[in-house]
């Protein structure tokens, strides 16, 4: 609380530009709202209604926290959160609240929130005239020398009156006598009475006056005290002490030490012998407070220091000292002694937080309010004045208000959780006396999180690859996402994109992003497929991203070579070959020819003999299924041979099949005439086998060719470089065979069937039979 406050020194440019500042930012401070109230009223007295004046909503009083805060550490006013109103809730003294000051003000913040906002109320209290003047001592007594000349003054006991302006004692008046009156001195604020000799005493005629001196305020009523004046008439002692000066002036430092002599004060008086020896003492009507302070060496008429001299408690002490010789009787004189304490800086700043809000969200806008803070120092003058700052590398500043050291803390820029997320705001005041004094002020400052971040993905778009034969039901693979943000802002849940609607297959768990297939994948049927997993976050509103995800088919030998040729009339792989005796070796009896559905080396068919009856005479290629003679037949050879053929692939658990060929030697002529009467039935059992093997060929072809077409618009549509191309070929020897080659990343792979390229290599540790091949399209320096 501010009272009174008195006019500063000159103060350094700084603050000159820091004023202009001030008149800058003016215009958004907030006003100041002036009421006046007598003291002593009632506990509940209405001053004013605070929250009208400030034109607040006083529906909204109760849930903005409407209150009062007052830097008196009594809280003399409250304010009601239903009306606004504000009323005394303590009485009020002023005499004992503001010391006898000229005007006596109360500041009191109001403070309401939801926006924050202050407001400064100021209620002067002023005076009623209740207390009455007094003496501190109720009689005093003069010793006069009849030959006193008229016009003598002897100064009379001061009153005192805690009142103030007109209230305060206004004169003093003295009973009716012949011998004296009262004059009036005028000593800064105070009256000093003076009992003054008008006429000449007579010890003969009356050795003794007793008089009433009244003091009367300037109320209404007047109010008054009375002093009882004793004079003795006595004889001779012509000569009062008289003092160099009448009034003496001196300037101290404050927390001077105790002992430290100040002034040393002279009187002196022409008279001879005890007459005119000179004892002093201070006056008897100072305040007590004085004679704890300075004592009076009453021999010397040294002042010194005895107790604690402090400027922000009085800046200004005035000491009456009395000088008496020690005739009879004795003759006084009288001067005053003004003490001015120099201030000096002993007070570091004060930083006070009205209040604070912890917690800041990160989209605040800059500009937003966070704190308000008031600095204060007790000293004065320059050691008064304050620079506030942050000293911290934060984004926050201070913001003057219109009223002198009152600060708002709001921040500077947008602020981002995910980088920073609590900030340690150091507030420095530092005044500007010599040496200067500091005080710090720390803010822990937490940064609430806001969905500003979407759930992100590490890698897109994803590859998987899957055996086929895959347990419905099992997981497959996951995929999972991270978000910046926390709590439910960062709680992410995942489902299947219904774009490319593969949940009948697909099931994903929401929570951890684990997929389960929910049936057994048939790489014969579906080779590859894609779809969108989606992420989304918990906050609101919520945010989300996705990934695709490719999945590739892997090939297992799961398919048992089938016989195409030959096949009897039941289906069976059995045939009858008729070749004449007379053939040379290396004749073609005939070619077993098969299909396996798988690729690779699963489909990569091998041809064995695993029964025959003659061995010598037959051979049969491992790869091709032709079998030739290897001689002339002899007439000692058997008529009719069996041959049994096994057919199996390259799996690494390999799948099998037979057949069986009846070879029948027969001569030259019959070989001619059989050949006649079975071009008829052979015809059409070749053209059967004709037919079926133009349905399988026809159907391969087209699964491949649908294939191409699949991945060719997989490529064109992603960015990543990854190639897929399927080959589909029958082997010039009649062995039907499949070859599948894909890119992904950086490498090309090939699912390969019988006479691979001899560049071709086997990755270690990828399946059987998958390849990687070197990609002639680069340089041939380029390893993949």
């Amino acid at each position: 609380m501010e009272i009174g406050k008195q006019p500063g020194r000159n103060v350094c440019s700084w603050f000159a530009l820091r004023l202009v500042l001030l008149l800058f930012v003016g215009k958004r401070a907030l006003g100041e709202v002036r009421y006046s109230i007598p003291e002593e009223v009632k506990e509940g007295t209405v001053v004013g209604n605070v929250a009208k004046d400030l034109g607040l909503d006083i529906s909204s009083l109760f849930d903005r926290r409407f209150r009062v805060v007052s830097e008196s550490k009594d809280a003399f006013f409250e304010v009601n959160q239903n009306n606004g109103a504000l009323h005394v809730q303590k009485k009020i003294d002023r005499e004992e609240l503001c010391e006898g000051s000229a005007a006596c003000l109360i500041e009191l913040k109001v403070i309401v929130e939801n926006p924050l906002e202050i407001h400064y109320v100021v209620v002067e209290i002023t005076d009623v005239n209740d207390h009455p003047p007094s003496f501190l001592e109720k009689e005093q007594r003069f010793e006069i020398f009849e030959q006193t000349l008229p016009g003598r003054r002897f100064q009379l006991h001061t009153a005192r009156d805690p009142d103030a302006g007109i209230n305060s004692i206004r004169t003093y008046t003295l009973t009716s006598n012949e011998h004296f009156e009262v004059d009036i001195r005028q000593s800064d604020e105070d009256k000093i009475p003076f009992l003054v000799l008008k006429k000449s005493l007579d010890r003969e005629q009356k050795d003794k006056h007793t008089l009433l001196v009244t003091a009367v305020d300037g109320g209404k009523p007047p109010r008054s005290g009375i002093l009882n004046v004793s004079i003795i008439v006595l004889d001779s002692n012509d000569n009062r002490p008289m003092f160099s000066k009448e009034i003496y002036q001196i300037e101290i430092q404050e927390n001077v030490p105790i002992g430290t002599s100040i002034l040393r004060i002279n009187a002196t008086d022409p008279d001879e012998g005890t007459n005119g020896l000179i004892e002093y003492s201070l006056g008897k009507t100072l305040k007590k407070k004085i004679y704890d302070i300075f004592e009076l060496d009453k021999l010397t008429g040294e002042i010194k220091v005895k107790g604690f001299v402090d400027f922000e408690e009085n800046d200004v002490y005035k000491l009456d000292v009395e000088a008496s010789d020690k005739g009879t009787p004795p003759l006084t004189g009288e001067c005053r002694v003004i003490i001015k304490v120099k201030d000096v800086n002993d007070n570091p700043p004060e930083i006070e937080i009205t209040s604070l809000s912890n917690t800041v969200s990160e989209d605040s806008k800059p500009g937003t309010i966070i704190s308000l803070i008031t600095v204060k120092d007790k000293d004065s003058g320059v050691n008064g004045k304050i620079i506030s700052s942050i000293t911290s590398d934060v984004p926050f500043e201070l913001k003057p208000s219109y009223k002198e050291n009152i600060y708002s803390v709001v921040t500077k820029e947008f602020l981002d959780r995910e980088q920073v997320s609590h900030y340690t705001i150091t507030i420095v005041a530092t005044d500007c006396g010599e040496p200067f004094l500091s005080s710090f002020k720390t803010l822990n400052i937490q940064i609430s999180d806001v969905n500003d971040n979407r759930p992100k993905f590490s890698q897109n778009p994803l590859q998987f690859y899957l055996t086929e034969n895959n347990v419905a039901g099992a997981s497959i693979f996951s995929v999972s996402a991270t978000d910046n943000d926390v709590n439910d802002n960062a709680a992410i849940s995942y489902h299947i994109d219904r774009v490319n609607d593969v949940t009948s297959f697909l099931n994903i768990n929401s929570e951890n992003g684990h997929i389960t297939a929910l049936k057994s994948f048939d790489f014969e049927t579906v080779k590859t497929f894609r779809f969108q997993v989606v992420a989304t976050d918990s906050g609101t509103p919520s945010l989300s991203s996705n990934v695709t995800v490719n999945v590739f088919i892997l090939d297992q030998n799961d398919n048992a070579p089938v016989i195409l040729y030959p096949v009897s009339s039941n289906g069976s792989a059995e045939g009858v070959e008729e070749i004449p005796r007379n053939v040379n070796a290396g004749h073609l009896v005939t070619k077993v020819r098969a299909y396996d559905a798988d690729i690779g080396y699963n489909g990569w068919l091998l041809f064995s003999l695993q029964e025959v009856t003659e061995h010598s005479l037959f051979t049969l290629d491992r790869y091709t299924g032709q079998i030739r003679t290897l001689r002339s037949f002899t007439e000692t050879d058997e008529a009719e041979h069996k041959l049994v053929i096994l057919v199996k692939d390259n799996g690494n658990v390999s799948l099998s099949a037979t057949a069986t060929v009846i070879v029948k030697v027969v001569e030259p002529k019959e070989a001619f005439a059989a050949s006649d009467v079975k071009s008829a039935t052979k015809d059409d059992e070749e053209n059967n086998v004709t037919f079926y093997l133009m349905i399988t060929l026809g159907s391969v072809s087209a699964l491949f060719l649908i294939s191409i077409i699949v991945l060719i618009a997989m490529q064109c549509s992603e960015s990543t470089d990854y190639t897929s191309k399927y080959l589909q070929e029958a082997n010039y020897d009649g062995t039907l065979c499949h070859s599948i080659q894909y890119r992904s990343g950086d490498k090309r792979y090939m699912l390969v069937g019988p006479r691979m390229s001899i560049g071709s290599t086997i990755v270690p540790g990828s399946h059987a039979n998958t390849l990687v091949l070197p990609d002639r399209r680069r340089p041939s320096g380029e390893i993949f």
